[in-house]
């Protein structure tokens, strides 16, 4: 029946859209295959994914979804598909990988307005011919597309300097579930219009709305920039962080890491502050300097990297968070008031026994946990009632379906649910749009 039933919607979506831009599980992808795998509970081996080629093409489709009542799982490159809770009862999965192209780039204004589909590190590519670039560092950098990355508002690093998702983007554009094109904001740096629902968006998982286009603030690409190392004992480690953020430094990251990526990294022993300067030539150098000179008051072991060092240090920090092993591994992003954060790493080497790593970014107290699946359950639980009793959360983003389904992968416990149901109700009366992998199975 389930067999049938997605025959019948592959059919129909080809009626509309033609045969090159639909396709059955078979022919779905590997890599495709294994992300709506680790998404959808059940009945994945049954499911088709369509490829709308335009914004008018995406509304048709999410237009009959509508009329017939099909649950739909909107991707891009299904980078962070697996992210948030387990999708249920899907009937065909979206993806706006072909809406690609970039829609205007005003670089006197410095915006950039590109299609949902879009990778951000093709944008990039493409900012960087006039000396510009979005400021965001998020998980999956060469895959990740814009449209993935302001559903799950993945930032990264830069958010010391820069702000979240929520401060670089200036406008959307997005299907609603019934099928009408929709926009909020606009093109212009000092635009407010839609200010909120852009907000909504970001961090919605895909629940409110398919994003088609989005426009972003750029900024010029730095003069130079270095990173300062600093290691040592948790107590010497949160003296220098809290030097460096009562100071008139201007880092444009801050990244506290816990000793096992130190460890891991060959960077030394101990807990690890990495500071990040990018600015013109002097200023970058003058603040490193200032930095090195409070780590080496404190007792810490300093170094500090440029140039390709530089680069090599932060992919490697990234794969050790990111990069997928041979057993699929739990990822959790975390927040908690930033005057936790040491002891927060802290205890994540006391109780995961070398078997767990992380990242906070200092400024703001968000971060990232990574565990080994053995034990993982006893050490997220504990890492979760940590983080709740200093004002925070922890959500499990990757994980396999069977540990997602051993817990709330939200855990959420404020006071808003009944706000959000409404909201939902709103935006998606029928419960079509990525069923259940937002809070409380929204």
């Amino acid at each position: 029946m389930v067999i049938q039933k997605t025959k019948a919607i592959a059919q129909t979506l080809t009626d509309i859209l033609g045969p090159a831009a639909v396709r059955d599980w078979e022919n779905i992808e590997v890599s495709q295959q294994k992300h709506i795998s680790e998404t959808v509970s059940s009945g994945t081996t049954s499911t088709c994914i369509v490829y709308p080629n335009t914004q008018e093409e995406l509304a048709q489709v999410i237009a009959c979804a509508y009329q017939q009542r099909w649950r739909v799982l909107p991707c891009g490159s299904g980078s962070k598909l697996s992210w948030g809770g387990v999708a249920k009862g899907v009937d065909v999965v979206i993806s706006t990988s072909r809406l690609n192209r970039v829609i205007e780039h005003a670089v006197g204004d410095l915006t950039i307005t590109v299609e949902a589909g879009a990778k951000l590190s093709d944008i990039q590519a493409i900012l960087a011919k006039a000396g510009q670039f979005i400021a965001l560092d998020p998980s999956y950098p060469e895959t990740a597309t814009i449209g993935g990355i302001v559903a799950t508002a993945d930032a990264g690093s830069l958010r010391q300097r820069y702000g979240g998702v929520r401060d670089m983007l200036l406008g959307i554009s997005f299907v609603r579930a019934d099928g009408q094109i929709a926009k909020a904001g606009g093109r212009v740096v000092k635009n407010v219009a839609g200010y909120d629902l852009m907000k909504l968006f970001a961090g919605s998982f895909g629940t409110l709305g398919i994003i088609s286009q989005a426009t972003f603030r750029v900024y010029p690409l730095p003069e130079a920039s270095q990173t300062v190392v600093l290691i040592g004992t948790g107590d010497a480690i949160a003296q220098a962080t809290k030097t460096l953020l009562a100071s008139a430094l201007t880092p444009t990251a801050v990244d506290l890491r816990s000793t096992q990526v130190v460890t891991n990294l060959g960077l030394g022993k101990g807990m690890g502050l990495i500071t990040r300067f990018q600015s013109m030539t002097e200023s970058v150098k003058q603040q490193s300097t200032r930095l090195l000179e409070v780590g080496q008051t404190l007792g810490l072991q300093c170094s500090s990297y440029t140039g390709n060092d530089e680069a090599e240090l932060w992919q490697k920090l990234a794969e050790q968070m990111w990069a997928s092993g041979q057993e699929p591994e739990i990822i959790c992003k975390i927040g908690m008031l930033p005057t936790a954060a040491v002891a927060t790493l802290t205890l994540l080497d006391n109780i995961s026994q070398q078997q767990g790593i992380g990242l906070i970014h200092a400024g703001s107290g968000l971060g990232l946990l990574r565990f080994n699946p053995e034990n993982a359950l006893d050490c997220v639980t504990k890492m979760r009632s940590h983080c709740q009793s200093h004002s925070g959360f922890l959500t499990v983003l990757e994980a396999p379906i069977s540990f997602k389904q051993q817990l709330d992968v939200w855990g959420y416990s404020g006071n808003a649910l009944d706000l959000m149901r409404q909201i939902k109700q709103q935006f998606d009366p029928e419960n079509i749009l990525s069923p259940h992998r937002f809070v409380a199975g929204i």
